[in-house]
């Protein structure tokens, strides 16, 4: 089993003569919190949206685990192990927050989550997988409570306790303390440290402290392209990387 779970070769996403993503290489490794990082219009959002099939590079390929999925549909991908969050909160506002997360379980059985003739056990496993991450996001006093009536925070995280649901191989997180109080962003940055440790996360986040504090690497783009890479303290020494978007106090 190779040590590289989703890797990119030579990347490209080009509208006409702009080159939103251009020829990126990623290795994204095994069991690693790997985040990208850059100024508005680096490519991030582009680059996140070929990862998870919103939009189809116009050349390069993705790899998942060894297995192209360069042209693979955003459901195809849920089924091989792939799972995402959103910039914009997106939830069932008036299902409760247990209810929220049972259909997450549920819907990694795709089209056979639709079959009302399902084994009662299969129905079990759901609600017993909800109930298993609710403790772990911290929301099980709230499990009845509609998700509209949870405050921005808690949405945020909920979000985030729905896409591990189906337990993923790589769980891709965009931009998820966007939006979140002062109060509640440690409660997601210890979210994503413990989810680190059983799944391989790839993260956008313009949040500095976040990004030095939980990565293992993390990619810099500028322009559609990579301009530095590696650990914390190799992208914090980079003058490049400081001076443009950390800033001197970095």
């Amino acid at each position: 089993m190779t040590d590289v779970l989703l890797e990119t070769r030579d990347l490209a996403l080009a509208y006409g003569a702009f080159r939103a993503v251009d020829g990126v290489s990623l290795r994204i490794a095994r069991g690693s919190i790997h985040t990208v990082i850059g100024p508005n219009g680096a490519g991030k959002t582009s680059l996140f949206h070929c990862l998870t099939g919103e939009r189809r590079p116009t050349a390069g390929r993705i790899l998942l685990d060894g297995r192209e999925i360069t042209r693979e549909p955003p459901h195809g991908r849920v089924g091989l192990g792939m799972s995402r969050s959103f910039q914009v909160t997106s939830l069932f506002q008036e299902l409760s927050v247990h209810e929220n997360l049972r259909l997450a379980a549920q819907g990694i059985d795709g089209w056979r989550a639709l079959n009302f003739w399902q084994r009662l056990n299969k129905r079990r496993e759901h609600l017993a997988r909800a109930d298993e991450i609710l403790e772990r996001i911290g929301l099980a006093e709230r499990a009845g409570v509609a998700a509209g009536e949870l405050s921005h925070g808690q949405q945020r995280i909920l979000e985030v306790g729905m896409a591990i649901c189906p337990r993923p191989k790589l769980l891709l997180l965009d931009e998820p303390t966007s939006g979140m109080g002062i109060d509640d962003i440690p409660s997601m940055t210890s979210l994503i440290g413990e989810l680190g440790k059983d799944h391989s996360i790839l993260l956008i986040e313009h949040n500095m402290s976040i990004v030095m504090s939980i990565s293992d690497t993390i990619t810099v783009m500028n322009r559609g392209q990579v301009l530095v890479e590696g650990d914390p303290e190799t992208v914090r020494s980079d003058a490049r990387v400081r001076d443009a978007y950390l800033g001197e106090a970095a």
